[in-house]
This record gives C-alpha cells, sequence and structure tokens, in this order.
C-alpha cells in the first residue's frame, strides 16, 4: 500500500489558514485521495481535554510546551501514523513548527528542549508539506480584532506575535524543501489559486 502524505497548515493567529483547510482538503479529494483533516492541540478526545487548558489556563511556559507535545504524541498514536499506513493524506491544522513558533519564539523557551521533545515524539516523522500563511502583524490584528472570545495567545501583544512570525519564517529558511509560504493578504480566490499551484507540485 501506499503510504499517505501529511501536510500541515501553519500561520500566527489571523492569518486566516484555516480558512483554507477545506478548500485543500477538497481538492486532493477530488484527485483521488482519502483525506483526514484534523487540528493541533486536539484532534483526539485527550488531545481536546488538552487543548483546553493550554489555550485558556496560565501555566509554567515549560508546562505549557510539554503539553502540546503530550497532546501530539496521543495525536499522532491515533490518527496521524494510522491514517498514514493506511494510505490516507493527513491535513492538520498546526503540528510541531507551531510549538516551535508559539512556545519557542514568543515565549521564549530554549529551542534545544523543543528539538528534544521533537525527536523523542515523532524522530521519524515529518509533514511532507507545510503550508505557512503568512501577514503583516497589523493585517493579523485587525482581523482578531473583529473575533470575539480570545484564548490567552490571541490576546498576546504585537511583541509576541512579532517573535512568532519570525520563529515561523526562520523555520520555513530552514526546512525550504517542506515548506511554502503563502501570502495570506491576497483575497480568497488569489489564496486559493496559489494553492493549487502548490498543490499540483506534490
Amino acid at each position: 500500500m501506499t503510504p499517505g502524505k501529511f501536510i500541515t497548515f501553519e500561520g500566527i493567529d489571523g492569518a486566516g489558514k484555516s480558512t483554507h483547510v477545506a478548500f485543500v482538503a477538497d481538492r486532493l479529494a477530488q484527485g483521488g485521495h482519502r483525506i483526514v483533516t484534523t487540528r493541533e492541540p486536539g484532534g483526539t478526545a485527550l488531545g481536546e481535554s488538552l487543548r483546553s487548558l493550554v489555550l485558556h489556563q496560565s501555566m509554567h511556559l515549560e508546562t505549557e510546551a510539554l503539553l502540546m507535545f503530550a497532546a501530539r504524541r496521543e495525536h499522532l498514536a491515533q490518527v496521524i501514523e494510522p491514517a498514514l499506513a493506511r494510505g490516507d493524506w493527513v491535513i492538520s491544522d498546526r503540528f510541531t513548527d507551531a510549538t516551535f513558533a508559539y512556545q519557542g519564539g514568543g515565549r521564549k523557551l530554549d529551542l534545544d528542549k523543543l528539538r528534544q521533545l521533537e525527536r523523542w515524539v515523532h524522530p521519524h516523522l515529518q509533514p511532507d508539506l507545510t503550508l505557512l500563511f503568512d501577514v503583516p502583524l497589523e493585517v493579523a490584528r485587525q482581523r482578531l480584532d473583529a473575533t470575539r472570545n480570545l484564548d490567552k495567545f490571541e490576546q498576546e501583544e504585537a511583541d509576541f506575535f512579532a517573535a512568532t512570525r519570525a520563529e515561523y519564517l526562520r523555520r520555513a529558511a530552514e526546512f525550504p524543501q517542506r515548506f511554502r509560504v503563502v501570502d495570506a493578504t491576497r483575497t480568497i480566490p488569489e489564496v486559493h489559486k496559489q494553492l493549487e499551484f502548490i498543490l499540483s507540485s506534490i
């Protein structure tokens, strides 16, 4: 059986990445692939419980990172790895790059600690394609200002998001073979056109 492919969506809050998950899933399904869509933190019953804690409870930054990887290990075991083994294509709204960006870039946690956790939790698995939806901070803030019930990350100040975005872009430069940076300031039809071009090459 042909192994499936693993595609992740990344970007700071307000980049609009989640808007495009259904579009990509639909395009891939039209190409004859079985699609599993999921998200992080979350994706499993345990992961969704941990998601509520991470997004809404104050905690030590190392506790936050450990909970992210705990949810991820369960997500991999219960959803991602079985789906890929079946030959399905998995689309996840966030994965480990988000932890580097938010806990590493935004929270300033030592990146070497995150690398150790990454090697422990998924030493042999990385996304086949990571779509990084990138927008300037002022655009992201305008979009968030129109949103109610913001979680604790969405309520962070501009310097947090600047550091988070910078770490995302650093990761994209470090792993150019799997990252594709999408200009998320464009209209939805323009973004979809760019996504179709990217998908045609995988």
